[in-house]
């Protein structure tokens, strides 16, 4: 394929990212600890992760919803949680999560301790990932790197995989390609869906 050339997803996902990407710029900060708050909340009290003895989760970034408090009380509530590290490949490792992070490339943090190897995601019970957007059916909008669509394809079928957005990140017409791995849930400030 002539590589000036793009699939007709590739510049709607595109136009979707920087739009969602924008907007994360323009919220007020101070609103930041609530969201973080209701989210940390909402995924506490969901049934899948109270029965659930592993959680892989993520560490947020930048304007991401917040998942700092998340983490303290999924490890506070005794579930393990793993957290990936990005592989020079853009796939994920992952390591279990003992309370310290260590600046990583590209503006990251990530787990300290030793790598559990790309698989280890399949150990979850329940699956939280960061987003951009998704929509009713389940479609997830990363930020364009797939290294969260290879994870995903290696999720067992029947385990919940949540995406964690803004509430006006959600329910929103999503561009799908053929390596797009959807999720079984949306959790924002407002509840899981």
């Amino acid at each position: 394929m002539n590589p000036r050339v793009q699939p007709p997803a590739l510049p709607a996902k595109q136009a979707l990212r920087d739009q969602v990407l924008a907007a994360r710029r323009r919220r007020p900060l101070i609103e930041s600890v609530a969201v973080a708050e209701a989210i940390a909340d909402h995924v506490l009290a969901w049934d899948a992760v109270r029965r659930g003895a592993v959680v892989a989760a993520y560490v947020s970034v930048g304007r991401e919803p917040g998942t700092g408090r998340l983490l303290e009380l999924l490890v506070a509530a005794g579930k393990r949680v793993l957290l990936p590290v990005l592989c020079p490949d853009n796939d994920l490792d992952w390591v279990a999560f003992t309370g310290e992070l260590a600046p990583a490339s590209r503006g990251l943090l990530e787990p300290v301790g030793p790598r559990l190897g790309p698989d280890a995601i399949a150990q979850a019970d329940v699956v939280i990932v960061p987003g951009l957007a998704a929509s009713t059916a389940g479609d997830r909008l990363g930020r364009g790197g797939g290294s969260y669509d290879r994870a995903l394809a290696r999720v067992p079928a029947g385990v919940p995989i949540a995406v964690v957005l803004h509430e006006d990140e959600a329910g929103r017409d999503v561009p799908t390609q053929d390596h797009d791995r959807r999720v079984t849930h949306t959790v924002t400030p407002a509840g899981i869906s």
